[in-house]
């Protein structure tokens, strides 16, 4: 079974955007606990030899265990692309916010982290809508920056870190 992973985007107008101001997501849970095969994983791709991501007599006193890199942490609760089950995942928040454009790009992030990510850890993300500009011109063409908060958690409530990213939903200059 082969399952469609494409995301829509939802189009409206400027103003149905703003009344997603405040707007929260459902948590959107890991499928699978953080493990020292992917850190170690990323930590290799990106050729980090810090010892948190690799050595375990040298992680667990200073941070109780094998440390998940910090610009993993997306990574550890990004969908998977298919699964035997055949259900989509869930869009971004982003993604579902209704607004003319048929591109996204990522402008900026901002990462702030309150605890480590440990190996065993569960983790889950919930997404808000934290603002949405009036239309911007740019090189890319016209859009709107959509600006969205994710929380961090782990299994047992306590907050690990949160995300502010800056979208662009744009049509290319040229484009209807």
């Amino acid at each position: 079974m082969t399952a469609d992973i494409s995301y829509e985007f939802a189009y409206g107008t400027y103003e149905e955007a703003r009344q997603w101001i405040g707007r929260k997501a459902e948590p959107r849970y890991a499928g699978t606990a953080v493990s020292g095969a992917r850190i170690q994983h990323f930590a290799s791709m990106v050729r980090d030899p810090n010892p948190s991501y690799w050595d375990e007599d040298f992680a667990r006193p200073v941070w109780g265990g094998l440390v998940a890199p910090p610009a993993l942490l997306t990574g550890l609760l990004m969908p998977p692309p298919w699964t035997p089950c055949g259900e989509r995942p869930t869009a971004s928040i982003a993604i579902r916010v209704p607004l003319p454009g048929v591109a996204i790009i990522n402008a900026s992030n901002d990462a702030e982290f309150a605890a480590p990510i440990l190996e065993g850890d569960r983790l889950n993300v919930v997404e808000e809508v934290a603002g949405v500009s009036p239309e911007k011109e740019t090189r890319l063409g016209a859009g709107h920056f959509v600006e969205t908060l994710e929380t961090y958690y782990r299994d047992d409530s306590a907050p690990v870190a949160t995300i502010r990213n800056t979208l662009f939903r744009y049509s290319p200059a040229g484009q209807p």
